[in-house]
């Protein structure tokens, strides 16, 4: 377990981070809702699995299937389809990223009076650093005019809906989450995702899926490393640890984004980035370790 609690903050990112590449690389064989129902149905069906063999039993009180629900729709529903809608727009990955990564702010703020959280200023100063390290990571983007055919205004609201589904989801999954059986509480929020999707795209967009190798790879790694490792790694830190300290780890996205798009499609980093990078490293660390202590 200790172990786990290790490592789990770094592989966390890097999986996470993996979504917004994902988010743009699938769209062109699936419209966002469509794709979404697809992958939180198989992710049930992973889920379920699982809970059978680990002999978990998936019948929970009334009460925790409603608080389940109701986490699904803010955390699965409005910040996921939040984050796809607005790529689907033309909202560039890293735009998205940078609006979704203002959450520790909210979540820190929230999170005083809710679970009586108590930030030092050390703590303070890190969430603001991991802020500008952000700004500065995208800043370069914005220069070379990124932004043009992203700021729609649906597009936008896209984005800032994802921050709200975020921040309130990650707050009642803190608030809730421990109480409930995780295999079973979690199968619970992607079946309701899955329904919510489902009437969605039946209603608003054309359901032809292009199925091929890159759509099954791709749909293979978003349900295997995100829907089933990285909401594992998310549940299981907000069980140890406080949600300003875990929430803190969004400003590392923006950057692993940045990593991964230079790896797979050559897009250059330059010294603003790297700045950028730097000190929202070093926000996270001033968060963690000042919590820690």
């Amino acid at each position: 377990m200790l172990l786990i609690k290790r490592f789990a903050p770094g592989i966390f990112v890097l999986l996470w981070s993996t979504g917004f590449v994902g988010a743009k690389y699938i769209l062109p064989y699936a419209s966002p809702f469509t794709f979404l129902a697809i992958r939180y149905f198989f992710a049930t069906i992973i889920l379920v699995a699982l809970a059978k063999l680990a002999n978990e039993t998936l019948r929970i009180s009334k009460a925790q299937i409603k608080e389940s629900v109701l986490v699904s729709v803010f955390l699965h529903v409005l910040y996921i389809a939040g984050v796809f809608y607005a790529v689907h727009l033309g909202v560039s990955a890293g735009i998205a990223a940078v609006i979704v990564s203002l959450q520790p702010i909210f979540v820190s703020l929230i999170a005083i009076p809710m679970f009586g959280e108590k930030l030092r200023v050390v703590q303070i100063a890190g969430l603001l650093l991991g802020l500008i390290g952000v700004a500065l990571l995208l800043l370069p983007r914005v220069f070379k005019g990124d932004y043009s055919s992203s700021f729609s205004a649906l597009g936008l609201f896209s984005c800032f809906l994802a921050l709200v589904g975020t921040t309130v989801g990650y707050l009642l999954q803190k608030r809730t989450g421990s109480g409930i059986p995780f295999l079973s509480g979690t199968a619970v929020q992607y079946a309701a995702a899955t329904a919510i999707y489902f009437v969605l795209a039946v209603i608003f967009e054309d359901t032809t899926v292009i199925v091929n190798l890159r759509f099954i790879l791709a749909i293979t790694w978003i349900v295997m490393a995100l829907s089933i490792g990285s909401i594992f790694l998310l549940f299981f830190m907000l069980r140890t640890d406080s949600a300003s300290t875990v929430s803190s780890l969004y400003y590392l996205v923006p950057p692993s984004t940045a990593i991964q798009a230079y790896i797979l499609f050559g897009e250059r980093i330059g010294l603003i980035g790297i700045l950028g990078m730097g000190l929202a490293a070093l926000g996270v660390l001033l968060v963690t370790k000042e919590h820690k202590g």
